[in-house]
């Protein structure tokens, strides 16, 4: 198997790292202005490099017009998923025909919509929607050992967010 460090690799790696040094700035403003989120153009910036390692590995030519379009694509993927999750939060509450039944659920439903898209995906797709990591995986695009690290950070995004729980006497619990 070959790994990084093997010559043709380690060229293709230093080759790669130029562009990235040299074009990954750029591509991640482009995300910003579009999405106006530096965690989400972070993330997405990050998506798009990843692409660009795989269709170099393939043999591909990457140049910085190909970049723009892939981000491009990209953001379009990651607004298609957020009206995606919009819908669902319709049709649950159409569904459900009611308000959340208490101050906790409401709570619990706002800190999701705070919460970024990736972080907001994983915990629907392993909670709500009761996926284990491979097949959140399998939706993801990425193996299990993924899935449970960015469930973790999504779990610590949340309790960065969500408001301080009060026991019925009002004091902090």
């Amino acid at each position: 198997m070959e790994t990084i460090q093997n010559g043709g690799n380690r060229e293709r790696a230093a080759r790669f790292t130029d562009l990235y040094a040299r074009e990954s700035p750029r591509v991640a403003a482009f995300l910003y202005r579009r999405t106006g989120d530096r965690g989400t153009s972070e993330e997405l910036t990050s998506d798009v490099f990843r692409i660009a390692w795989e269709h170099t590995a393939d043999g591909g030519r990457v140049t910085p017009g190909w970049l723009f379009v892939t981000a491009r694509n990209v953001l379009r993927n990651h607004w298609r998923s957020e009206s995606r999750l919009r819908e669902l939060h319709r049709r649950i509450t159409d569904e459900l025909d009611r308000a959340p039944a208490d101050e906790r659920d409401t709570a619990v439903l706002d800190t999701l919509d705070r919460l970024p898209g990736h972080h907001r995906e994983v915990l629907i797709l392993s909670y709500w929607d009761g996926l284990g990591a491979a097949e959140a995986g399998a939706v993801l695009g990425c193996g299990a050992p993924a899935v449970w690290v960015r469930l973790h950070r999504a779990r610590k995004a949340f309790r960065e967010l969500f408001p301080t729980a009060t026991d019925p006497t009002g004091e902090q619990a």
